[in-house]
């Protein structure tokens, strides 16, 4: 029987194997095939411990025909103040209207008062390698498509290292080789880069005003408008540093879409992430079994889960050395995120993010 149990967590374990692909983003010094003028939109409401780093990255890439447009989301904080500091283009938005939810209003306002060919999506918390934006055209150029990335996660404090389980189950979700043919294939809105034209036949942002889950629903629409979707792992080239704003945050920011997001997913990943994640809860339960004959398979499945975490989190994470050992503290924190993203969607049909409260299918309130 102890034997049984050790394949069946072996199993589990490889699930995660087959859902998982290191496709980072090839690095390109030489810059895209056809060159032009690139806009880069960045979204930003209360974010002036973050824009500095990316700022101050953008200053530094070797990239050159660059616009940058900081939409300044009704903050609260010194945001615009940055922005104009670092001499790039700020757009002071308004609250959205009826219909719209903050970001897609933000980032649409951006994009009308955009000039490039070009354009990417950056949220004020990516930060990115000095051949990032060449790397990135490059890559966008080859799929002749729209592409997006996944940062590599930089996590600092004790809360912030909590995330390693839930970004663990993005990634399976983003690089799942089901995914593919996908026809709601989503993109991750961290960091998006498309061209104009392919922007516009899929309708862009306004298409998906009301969406909560807007990088989610407009994968799908360039997928619709029939236009390829690649998503890379930003490992070397994209970083960023999520909430270090406090845990408050970070539980708001994981849990407005923990539960909305599964339903875009291929029935063949959710089914492996599934698998994978009850394998990884078994697996847990290793300590509270010490002294009884099913100690040794299930801690030796707590050894081979452990080892995975280690080898995925080199290309997707930092999440300090001890964190992937007691990575029991994440799935709670994982369990929790999802149980108080139902409790939101179910009881009170809303979710709150960044001081608004953002009604699920559609309407702020």
């Amino acid at each position: 029987m102890e034997t049984v149990i050790f394949v069946l967590l072996l199993c589990a374990c490889a699930a995660g194997f087959v859902l998982f692909r290191r496709r980072t983003v090839p690095v390109s010094r030489l810059g895209p095939v056809v060159s032009g003028k690139l806009s880069i939109i960045i979204p930003a409401r209360n974010e002036e411990r973050n824009l500095p780093h990316l700022l101050q990255s953008l200053q530094l890439q070797t990239y050159e025909s660059i616009e940058i447009i900081v939409v300044d989301d009704c903050s609260e904080d010194g945001t615009r103040a940055i922005a104009e500091s670092f001499g790039v283009r700020v757009i002071a938005n308004t609250e959205p209207p009826e219909g719209w939810t903050g970001k897609n209003w933000a980032v649409w306002n951006g994009y009308l008062q955009a000039t490039g060919d070009l354009i990417a999506f950056l949220d004020a918390d990516v930060r990115l390698s000095p051949h990032a934006v060449k790397s990135l055209l490059a890559a966008r150029e080859r799929t002749g498509g729209v592409i997006s990335v996944v940062p590599y996660h930089e996590a600092v404090r004790f809360y912030e290292r909590l995330a390693l389980i839930p970004n663990l189950l993005g990634l399976f979700a983003f690089t799942s080789p089901f995914e593919r043919s996908n026809p709601k294939k989503g993109l991750y809105g961290s960091c998006i880069v498309t061209s104009r034209a392919h922007y516009e036949q899929a309708r862009g942002h306004e298409g998906i005003k009301g969406e909560l889950l807007d990088d989610l629903n407009l994968g799908a629409q360039f997928m619709q408008a029939g236009i390829p979707v690649m998503n890379y792992i930003g490992y070397g080239m994209v970083s960023f540093r999520m909430y270090p704003g406090g845990i408050r945050s970070e539980v708001e920011g994981f849990s407005k879409g923990a539960v909305l997001s599964t339903s875009k997913l291929s029935g063949w990943t959710t089914l492996l992430v599934a698998v994978w994640f009850v394998g990884l809860l078994a697996a847990e339960a290793a300590p509270f079994l010490l002294g009884t004959t099913w100690a040794m398979p299930f801690a030796a499945g707590y050894l081979v889960y452990t080892a995975q975490l280690y080898g995925f989190l080199h290309y997707t994470g930092k999440f300090g050395y001890w964190m992937p050992v007691v990575h029991m503290l994440s799935t709670v924190f994982f369990l929790y995120i999802m149980l108080y993203s139902a409790y939101q969607v179910v009881f009170h049909g809303q979710v709150a993010w960044k001081g608004r409260r953002v009604k699920v299918g559609g309407r702020r309130k």
